[in-house]
């Protein structure tokens, strides 16, 4: 017997298949999709099978061992990280690494402990009982394990004596980290629209949904009531949502309605935690998986339906690191692999790629024009800062701090949107104009209140901030901008009983942070939930009333082809935090551009205004959805050199891609990250049928090159 190996290193060099023959002992251990030690020059390496056959037309090696009695990659997941492979032209083992928690990933090192509870169960009663002893065996009548600790409550000494007489033999359990409440509670019947999009979806037979929702519509209600149906087929549900922030009211939510029949999977868990729950869904434990981009990937079988909430957010996009795949595109394509399955996608402000399919009737869209319980959308009132200057106070105009105070007075909340995190955007001398940037990194360095310190967000370099300026030698350092911590400091100046919580990455980067800051709020232990753009999704507490965003022109600076759509989508969601319930809702947006249409569109609620707007400016530049978008950047340490290649690989691609734009090489909006310089070059097409095949001729031609590293993003959502 042959098997083809996929060893575990990411090399573009090394991206096949290397055949290896199976020792007698080992061939009815063989399976495809199991993790095997094979020898690999002069390494012992570890790798996947993804072949299986009788013999091969080469000299082989013999693998040494195999590491997994199942597979951990099944058929389905092969072939979908082929797909990935095709979709990315990454390497092939970086799709499936990326498909795994680290304990299950093929690679060299300690691996990730299972947990294990002690009990005990009753062997023979032999010798004299004392009192301690017969109340420890009777913890047996009524059940067959009795756990350590139950016992140990009575008495240490009599369990060790009773253990080393055998009445009591110990039983090891395992003990997943993650605990789910098991108590299913009565739903509140769906709203008559809700009724109609749920039918509409099931009595229908596309593959792709588009679920329009407004905030408030009840999206989630039906995204459960779409799995109900699922389950009662004996099929099974992914659910993923953008920001791990939401994971604790989604998992609250479906463990109400399905109990713990659920499993999660996001970048907050722990190494163990993430193992366990891949071995709860590994084992038929866990029908509905719930969790971030990654959650897409688990080693659930039987598909029926995959959800992907507020569709529109750049994280379902893995931009930064290869492979570079969109979790949208790959959730299509493993619902392909499950005959019948289906895809709903859901957002108040669908990105416009999805909008315009649904337009062309690619997707099947469904929509929910109104809130439930017909409450209206919140009022919004737009403050053009222009006109503030002189009377505000801090960055908060007379108006937004009269709103806290009057909603504070009748015991309602506030959330307050910010989109920077820090205390100020960055510190600067007064006197010379001097900047504090990273030493490794094209960027402003931004000060932390709270530490003191100067830190890049980029590369993580910190260092204490300066008083003294380093190029003229005067003490006229200042810090300008705003950040988080500043408007929380401010705030406290001008509202004195305002309780404030924040929640950005600072106050978050802890285990179990966002959670415990979720249930503070909802409880009402604070008056004012104050954060970066983590607390304009999904978000839904009944008692608040008032968002304020200080400032909304954050987004709209930002040199992105994308800026408006990011502006209008982040603030028509925060927006929607707004009056959820019983009481009417109101937003005041503080803005130093009011007569943007982004910022128009968002004060009339209209979406479809927007979209028609929008499409006129990406039609007339050339942009997506009208265009396909690929970016390929070329970093290295020599920003000569890097141009050079640069400018070589866009003369060659002409040659090839005659029906393509092709724009650059320009510098990176972000020119230099940990000494690394960066440069790009963006191809833009409708049609080019020789595409991959111009790209894998360069890919192979650096793919040995060792002065600049070539990296490719197909359509993606930032050019970075």
């Amino acid at each position: 017997m042959v098997v083809g190996v996929l060893v575990e290193l990411s090399n573009k060099n090394i991206d096949k298949i290397f055949d290896y023959s199976v020792p007698l002992l080992l061939t009815d251990k063989i399976k495809l999709g199991i993790r095997v030690l094979v020898p690999f020059g002069k390494q012992t390496l570890e790798g996947f099978i993804v072949e299986i056959k009788a013999e091969t037309q080469v000299d082989t090696k013999s693998i040494i061992n195999i590491i997994d009695e199942e597979h951990i990659l099944s058929k389905e997941l092969l072939t979908l990280g082929k797909i990935m492979q095709e979709k990315t032209l990454s390497t092939l083992i970086s799709c499936y690494q990326t498909m795994l928690p680290k304990a299950l990933k093929a690679k060299k090192g300690t691996k990730i402990n299972k947990k294990y509870d002690t009990y005990y169960k009753l062997g023979s009663i032999t010798g004299k009982i004392n009192d301690k002893q017969e109340e420890i065996i009777n913890l047996f009548k009524e059940k067959k394990l009795v756990e350590k600790k139950e016992i140990i409550n009575i008495s240490s000494s009599s369990l060790k004596t009773l253990v080393n007489r055998g009445v009591l033999i110990p039983e090891l359990k395992e003990h997943y980290r993650l605990e789910y409440e098991n108590r299913k509670l009565e739903q509140s019947e769906l709203t008559i629209e809700q009724k109609r999009v749920v039918a509409e979806i099931n009595d229908t037979s596309d593959q792709v949904y588009l679920l329009h929702g407004v905030t408030g519509s009840g999206k989630t209600e039906v995204y459960m009531e779409l799995i109900s149906k699922v389950l009662k087929e004996g099929k099974t549900a992914i659910v993923l949502v953008p920001e791990i922030s939401l994971t604790p009211q989604m998992i609250q939510r479906f463990t109400k309605k399905f109990g713990q029949n659920i499993a999660a999977i996001h970048s907050a868990l722990s190494e163990g935690e993430k193992y366990d729950e891949w071995r709860r869904i590994y084992r038929k434990e866990a029908n509905i998986v719930i969790g971030a981009r990654s959650a897409l990937f688990s080693p659930i079988e039987n598909l029926g339906i995959i959800i992907i909430d507020e569709e529109h957010s750049d994280t379902y996009k893995q931009d930064d690191s290869n492979p570079r795949y969109d979790a949208k595109e790959m959730a299509i394509e493993r619902s392909k692999l499950n005959p019948g399955c289906k895809v709903v996608l859901g957002s108040a402000t669908p990105s416009l790629e999805s909008f315009a399919r649904s337009q062309k009737h690619i997707y099947h869209l469904v929509s929910l024009p109104n809130r439930i319980n017909q409450m209206p959308l919140p009022e919004i009132k737009i403050i053009d800062m222009n006109n503030e200057i002189k009377t505000s106070k801090g960055h908060f105009s007379n108006e937004l701090l009269k709103k806290i105070g009057e909603k504070i007075g009748l015991n309602e909340q506030i959330i307050l949107l910010l989109n920077r995190r820090g205390y100020s955007s960055f510190v600067s001398c007064k006197n010379c104009g001097y900047v504090a940037k990273c030493p490794f990194c094209d960027i402003t360095l931004t000060y932390h209140l709270s530490t003191n310190n100067l830190r890049c967000h980029y590369c993580g370099y910190a260092t204490k901030k300066i008083e003294e300026c380093p190029n003229c030698q005067e003490n006229s350092i200042t810090t300008i901008g705003v950040g988080t911590e500043k408007i929380e400091e401010e705030l406290k100046k001008y509202i004195k009983e305002a309780r404030v919580v924040r929640m950005d990455f600072d106050t978050t980067s802890r285990k179990g942070a966002h959670k415990k800051i979720i249930t503070a709020f909802k409880e009402k232990k604070y008056d004012i939930l104050l954060g970066t753009q983590i607390v304009a999704k999904g978000l839904d507490f009944e008692d608040v009333t008032l968002v304020g965003v200080i400032n909304a022109d954050t987004s709209l600076n930002i040199p992105d082809f994308r800026s408006s759509e990011t502006t209008f989508s982040l603030l028509s969601q925060v927006a929607g935090r707004s009056g959820r319930s019983k009481k009417r809702g109101e937003v005041i947006i503080q803005t130093y551009n009011p007569n943007h249409y982004a910022i128009e569109y968002v004060k009339k609620h209209d979406y479809i205004g927007f979209y028609q707007k929008e499409m006129l400016i990406r039609k007339e530049l050339k942009y997506s959805p009208y265009y396909f978008l690929t970016y390929i950047r070329v970093s290295g340490k020599d920003s000569d050199i890097c141009y050079q290649e640069a400018l070589k690989i866009r003369k060659s691609l002409e040659k090839y891609l005659t029906e393509t734009i092709i724009l650059g090489p320009s510098s990176n909006s972000i020119f230099k990250i940990n000494n690394i310089y960066r440069y790009g070059i963006i191809l833009k097409y409708k049609k080019q049928d020789n595409l991959y095949y111009a790209l894998n001729k360069m890919i192979e031609a650096y793919k040995s090159n060792r002065k600049v590293v070539v990296d490719l993003n197909f359509n993606p959502r930032h050019f970075i």
